[in-house]
């Protein structure tokens, strides 16, 4: 049956090389910078490394969802302006929850597609840490003997009140629906976390990371603004999440729901990070002699029932390869964020999957899920996996909470 969604056909839409900052665990060494500050640091980096002048940038689509400071409101202004872009090229932020980094690059595509610009600046940012301790009913004071009404704004958001549920357990329906066990959810994991420190063990992760420094963002007229670290550190340069966990380590852990598969450790870790990407047309490419790490093909965005959101992958998939004409034997890599290990599982049986192709450099539960950055940090490595590699055609993707799926395919313009 055919999905509906939102599909995208992209004719001459290119990615530049992108860069990332350290994925750190939650309340680490960048858990006191504004993902502000972080998105910055990301998008200068990546700007310099393309050799782009900012003044060629047209446009700044950025993505955050949890606020980690007064002036979110200005997130997407303030990385534009801080990056140098001039003072005249809009910025606007998006939001598909973790699918958030894939809709920065589909709508970059149909901007540059509509000619609205040559040059899009494409930020993913976010700080696990810095989610606030929130309340929303107390502007008009405290009634005596009324709750107080502060909760955790991170844990509280993982929870889908239309549906009633809460993320780990739509990963929990998924594991009864395809009858994925406690021992196949701790061997993904620890499959997870042996890829992901080979990857950084082999230098594979250091071509896409920007070291995070102790430095000042300046730029004329406006106030100064940067990153301080913190303590005797003076540079963090490596994710920090990856360890090697045997099965029967994580095999000992407590299951989040007495009798089910998910627990803490083969679940998507909590990291702060910031992605960025320089996106333009192919006629900018060519005429700045600039080398593309990946044509973007095409993007697809479905809905799916918020109780097993966890699947939207499977149909986002699906849509892309249909109207594409491809087949899933054509794709030679997969990077699906593990937003859980039962989810991804199951989106894997759904299609058929290769798992050998999927997540080959270690997935979110080893290097961690910086929402609205991951689908710019799986893109980016996904481009480059598929250049190391010589392969041809390769999809990133995630679930979305709610109850959607988001897919993007990407070509290696170096494949024979």
């Amino acid at each position: 049956m055919a999905h509906k969604g939102f599909f995208n056909a992209f004719n001459d839409v290119w990615m530049l090389d992108g860069v990332r900052t350290p994925m750190v665990d939650y309340c680490g060494a960048l858990g006191h910078i504004s993902p502000t500050d972080l998105g910055i640091k990301a998008a200068r980096e990546a700007l310099a490394r393309n050799g782009v002048n900012p003044a060629d940038i047209g446009s700044v689509i950025t993505g955050n969802m949890a606020p980690g400071d007064f002036d979110q409101f200005f997130l997407p202004r303030h990385i534009g302006l801080y990056a140098g872009v001039p003072q005249d090229v809009p910025a606007i932020m998006a939001q598909r929850i973790c699918g958030t980094g894939f809709e920065l690059f589909r709508q970059a595509g149909e901007q540059i597609e509509a000619g609205a610009c040559d040059a899009a600046l494409v930020v993913g940012t976010e700080s696990m840490t810095r989610n606030p301790i929130a309340a929303f009913n107390h502007r008009t004071g405290f009634k005596l003997g009324a709750p107080v009404g502060f909760k955790d704004y991170m844990w509280e958001a993982l929870k889908d009140p239309a549906a009633g549920i809460n993320m780990i357990q739509t990963a929990e329906n998924l594991a009864k629906k395809y009858g994925i066990s406690r021992e196949d959810v701790d061997q993904f994991a620890s499959d997870s976390f042996a890829k992901a420190v080979a990857a950084q063990e082999a230098g594979f992760f250091d071509g896409e990371i920007v070291p995070v420094v102790t430095e000042k963002f300046e730029v004329e007229g406006l106030k100064p603004r940067g990153i301080k670290l913190q303590g005797k550190v003076t540079s963090v340069d490596r994710d920090t999440h990856p360890r090697l966990s045997p099965v029967e380590v994580l095999a000992k852990l407590k299951p989040v729901y007495e009798g089910g598969v998910q627990t803490g450790g083969n679940s998507s870790a909590l990291v702060d990070a910031a992605a960025a990407c320089i996106v333009t047309s192919g006629a900018y490419a060519k005429a700045n002699g600039k080398t593309p790490a990946a044509r973007v093909v095409a993007a697809a965005a479905v809905g799916v029932p918020p109780e097993i959101m966890g699947i939207g992958p499977a149909p986002a998939i699906r849509l892309l390869l249909e109207r594409t004409g491809l087949q899933l034997s054509d794709i030679g890599r997969f990077e699906i964020n593990e937003a859980q290990g039962a989810q991804t599982l199951a989106v894997g049986r759904e299609l058929g999957l290769d798992l050998a192709k999927l997540n080959v450099n270690g997935g979110a539960i080893a290097l961690g899920h910086p929402l609205a950055c991951t689908g710019v940090r799986l893109t980016l490595t996904l481009a480059r996996e598929l250049r190391r590699s010589g392969l041809r055609y390769g999809i990133s993707s995630a679930c979305v909470g709610g109850g959607q799926g988001i897919a993007l395919l990407i070509e290696n313009p170096d494949a024979a």
